[in-house]
Order: C-alpha cells, then sequence, then structure tokens
C-alpha cells in the first residue's frame, strides 16, 4: 500500500522501493541508475502524470568515463524512469489504460513489448553523473485496440529532462509504443 500526498490539486504518491527493486530487475548492477522516483499526478499543466527522480551514476556500464552525461546514459535513465512510471500506474490503478492491467501484464510486456519509436535529446550543458535528478512527463496516452492484423498498442507522447546542482540540463522528446497491450486488463 502507498501513502500519498494531495498538495494543491496535485496528489503526490512517494517511491517505493520494492516495486523500483522489481523495476530494474532487468538490469546489471553497475546499470542500476535509478535510486528514487516519486509520481505525481494532477494540474492541467503537467500532463496525464509524472516522475521525479533521483539518479547516481558510480561508473559508466560500457565506457571509460566521460565526465559527462551522454546519450546512452540518457537512453538508459530514461527508460528506467519511464519503466517506473508505467509499472506504478498499473499497480495504483492511476490512470487508463495501465489502470485495467494487471502487473503480470506489465511484467510481461516490459522489456519485449514496450519500444521507444522516437526518441530526440539536446545536451545544453554538461551533467556531472555522481548525482542528479530526473523528470519525466506523460503528456498523452492513446489507446488502440486491436485489429485483424495486429494486437492492441498503446502510444505514450513523454517529455522528459535531466539536471545537476551545478547547472548541467539535457532534455528530449520521447515516444512510446507499446505492442500486444492486453484487451480491456488481462
Amino acid at each position: 500500500m502507498t501513502t500519498e500526498t494531495a498538495l494543491a490539486g496535485l496528489r503526490t504518491l512517494p517511491n517505493d522501493p520494492d516495486l523500483l527493486a522489481r523495476v530494474l530487475t532487468p538490469y546489471r548492477d553497475n546499470c542500476q541508475y535509478l535510486k528514487s522516483a516519486e509520481v505525481v499526478l494532477g494540474g492541467s499543466e503537467e500532463g496525464v502524470a509524472r516522475a521525479l527522480c533521483e539518479f547516481e551514476i558510480e561508473e559508466s556500464c560500457y565506457i571509460d568515463s566521460t565526465g559527462h552525461f551522454n546519450a546512452v546514459e540518457f537512453n538508459i535513465c530514461y527508460n528506467q524512469m519511464f519503466y517506473y512510471i508505467a509499472a506504478k500506474a498499473v499497480q495504483d490503478g492511476l490512470f487508463a489504460p495501465f489502470d485495467r492491467w494487471s502487473m503480470q501484464d506489465y511484467w510481461d510486456r516490459q522489456l519485449p513489448d514496450i519500444l521507444i519509436a522516437k526518441l530526440a535529446s539536446s545536451y545544453r550543458r554538461g551533467i556531472h553523473t555522481s548525482r542528479f535528478q530526473g523528470e519525466i512527463t506523460l503528456e498523452k496516452v492513446v489507446e488502440r485496440a486491436p485489429s485483424a492484423d495486429r494486437g492492441g498498442m498503446v502510444v505514450v507522447n513523454t517529455g522528459c529532462r535531466f539536471w545537476d546542482q551545478a547547472g548541467g540540463d539535457s532534455r528530449g522528446e520521447v515516444k512510446i509504443v507499446i505492442t500486444n497491450a492486453p484487451a480491456n486488463g488481462g
């Protein structure tokens, strides 16, 4: 059971360490960059939902240190934020269509069916990876019913940003497509 706080029309769900650990299970230990995530619902300008996240990259999982946040780390951190906010939406029944999915529906689809269809990122100022923050906003979620030639699908338009205390800044727009979506939750 989660604890939540309501502030000025916003509903905030604190980090769920057990859910986060399960979401990060597919990642190698040295690639579990997401350390906590708080989900926020509400506010007409905030999209469907957003998550405020804390990250630490002690050492890159694939290369000697570049000394800054790079495109590969952007993608990994983005994936971890999206996986968490989607799992939280399913677990707590936060919004359609995820409110009709079971957790098993989510776990079965986390790796094979959650696809990045489009990714654009920009790097305005270098981010130090030892400790930094990120935010993902689910701007629009559209469910497409199965048809004769394809299964159900969910399309999610998102925005994200990463920053550090020294003014580092990176932003992106990502379109997610979830294929093989369960029809009517299961």
